[in-house]
């Protein structure tokens, strides 16, 4: 598949580059157009495409007329291999361009050619600040081209979402829209089974729905998207009660007791899958246990279970990694993104028992209203796309579950991103003592150094250690979300230091100062292996874009987190050797084949999840259902 997938892919490039010539050209015809000008070429190629020329035919004068508009309004031109990214992209394939390689403003030529058709265009990227950010980057090229642009984010109205499907151009994401595509299928469902029902039809009468027929999607950061974040399928939940959940005493007795139970004794573990299971002692204890007057009722088996949820909880789960306490809220951090997933709950009581363990408010298990999988949301589109710095092996995964052929775009400039050995420390301590001394040595010399965490928790850890050494520092962080762009626009400057997790990493576009330029360019280290490789290429991403210079190094120990996910007790081993005394020695390799390991597991997981969900499917049409809906009670 993979010498394949090459062969193509060069095949396609030959073929695609007489194009780029062609374009190059016809933006050459479009130098002399005043702005009015270019608004009746633009409307030209509407009415063409109204009347159903092949879009093909369009492609040449579509992008044209995109290059022109981008170098009038926004001072920039698409190089020759962003327009080759455009081609890919307006075929349906993954362009694989660098990080650095201005994805953004090749999403331009393509999002032109498509939305001409006024099905509507959508861009899906990583998160609502990338969202924002490039609808307002790009708003005045598309403006001047007479379309109109939306964006959805967490933060839109009902009113505000529907006007922005309704836009020629839209910018999202994957969750919101998602969301919105199932809120419309209960809007609808509900509109048919109770059309007298006040507030479930808009003022023309119709279901109060928001989106319009899918038609065109293209995705940045694809191979987050689409293989990353879909092992969790997006889900709409019941209506949930806003007073304390009745069986609240239940998760706060099961918090209260898991100090008395002792590991591999009273349950044991499932390192790599995070769950733990209690053992005959652990259940004879639990029998012991003394209980208030309002769990005398309840059944052993379920004692059981609320006991290991809450052991669960007490050794996997810890706050400043998996999630933040604000507000009296436990709040989801997503490890791809860095951000706080708003509005996200754990479910099977796994949200609960973190909330007893903080002694917040025990708010209510999720009932479910209707869900759908990633996979199955953008195969829903007739027209797919995507772009990535990072797909590397994920190419197979690709093309066997959305059809899509991973094209390599060159880069513009040669890359000088310079790679320095990977250190191995014994202790996490000595970790961190080690990178802040390596911050400090080359912060010295005036370049910038951006640091990559995979928690909020690790980031404290290091700022604390910077601060002991007096070196100035900006941390950038679910806990710093509003300050993001300020942080990012400084992250570049001579003698910046800047902590961060991941939010650092996917989109963020790091500008080097000509003094930062001249000393040698961003510095980047790279504290631990995330769970996918992918994560940490963003993070390298960073430094050497556009032919800057730039350098990165890897920092391990034995008790990083990967190496428990990857070998589970076999790390845990090391660990307690180390704990011991005893120096522990092996090659850097075993931190990448922990990752890999990882990696297939979350494969596995991933093709399960897409073969269940056609099965359920599958089930739910046969008996007349809706397959994305649960059963809606009248």
């Amino acid at each position: 598949m993979s010498f394949l997938r090459r062969m193509w892919s060069r095949q396609r490039l030959r073929n695609w580059q007489r194009l780029v010539t062609q374009v190059q050209a016809e933006d050459a015809s479009y130098a002399e157009f005043s702005d009015s000008q270019l608004q009746k070429a633009s409307l030209s190629l509407r009415y063409r495409a109204l009347s159903g020329e092949l879009s093909q035919r369009l492609l040449v004068p579509a992008f044209g007329l995109v290059r022109q508009a981008a170098r009038r309004t926004l001072g920039m031109s698409h190089y020759p291999v962003q327009i080759l990214g455009g081609i890919a992209l307006h075929h349906g394939a993954i362009a694989v361009m660098q990080t650095g390689e201005g994805k953004t403003l090749t999403a331009t030529l393509p999002l032109y050619l498509a939305a001409l058709s006024q099905h509507g265009a959508q861009l899906i990227t990583a998160n609502d600040y990338l969202a924002q950010r490039d609808s307002e980057l790009m708003r005045p090229l598309y403006e001047l081209l007479g379309l109109r642009v939306g964006v959805v984010t967490a933060e839109s109205t009902h009113e505000q979402r529907r006007t922005a499907y309704a836009a020629d151009i839209t910018y999202s994401t994957a969750k919101e829209i998602g969301f919105d595509f199932l809120r419309d299928r209960i809007a609808q469902r509900l509109a048919d089974e109770l059309p007298m029902i006040g507030g479930m039809t808009n003022s023309a009468g119709g279901p109060s729905t928001v989106q319009r027929e899918f038609h065109f999607a293209l995705i940045d950061e694809a191979d987050s998207i689409l293989i990353d974040e879909a092992r969790t399928p997006l889900i709409v939940s019941s209506p949930i009660p806003n007073s304390e959940n009745p069986r609240a005493s239940l998760y706060r007795w099961a918090a209260a007791a898991t100090a008395k139970f002792q590991t591999e004794v009273d349950y044991s573990r499932e390192i790599q899958h995070r769950r733990v299971q209690l053992t005959s002692a652990g259940r004879r204890k639990t029998r012991q246990l003394p209980r208030p007057n309002d769990l005398a009722t309840i059944p052993l088996l379920e004692l059981y279970q609320f006991i290991e949820q809450a052991i669960t909880v007490e050794q996997y789960f810890q706050d400043g990694r998996q999630y933040l306490i604000k507000d009296d809220e436990v709040q989801i951090v997503d490890e791809f993104t860095g951000r706080v997933a708003d509005g996200r709950k754990w479910r099977s009581g796994l949200h609960q028992a973190i909330e007893a363990r903080h002694h917040v408010k025990v708010t209510h298990e999720t009932g479910e209203a209707a869900r759908v999988t990633v996979q199955d949301l953008f195969l829903r589109y007739p027209r797919l796309a995507g772009m990535t710095g990072t797909v590397a092996a994920s190419g197979p995964e690709l093309h066997a579950i959305y059809k899509l052929w991973t094209v390599d775009i060159p880069t513009n400039r040669p890359p000088k991103r310079a790679r320095l050995p990977d250190r191995v420390c014994q202790t996490s301590d000595q970790k961190w003592d080690a990178i802040a001394e390596d911050v400090e040595r080359i912060h010295r010399t005036g370049r910038p150094v951006l640091v990559g965490t995979r928690s909020i928790e690790l980031s404290r850890r290091l700022a604390e250690r910077l601060r002991a050494r007096q070196i100035p520092h900006q941390v950038l962080n679910a806990t710093h979300a509003a300050a993001e762009a300020e942080i990012v626009a400084l992250a570049g400057q001579v003698g910046a230091v800047t902590v961060a997790t991941n939010m650092a990493g996917r989109g963020t576009d790091i500008k080097l100062s000509l003094e930062a330029f001249d000393v040698g360019g961003l510095h980047v280290i790279c504290s631990e292996l995330h769970e996918s490789a992918r994560i940490d290429r963003q993070l390298i991403g960073r430094c050497g874009r556009q032919g800057d210079p730039g350098s990165y190094q890897h920092f391990h120990c034995w008790e990083d987190d990967i190496l428990v996910a990857g070998f589970g007790k076999r790390a845990e081993g090391w660990r307690a050797a180390i704990r011991q005394g005893v120096i522990v020695r092996g090659d850097v390799s075993v931190f990448r084949r922990a990752q890999r390991k990882v990696e297939r597991r979350h494969f596995k997981a991933r093709r399960q999840l897409l073969f269940h969900e056609g099965h359920r499917q599958q089930l739910q049409r046969e008996m007349g259902q809706d397959p994305y809906l649960d059963t809606i009670e009248s």
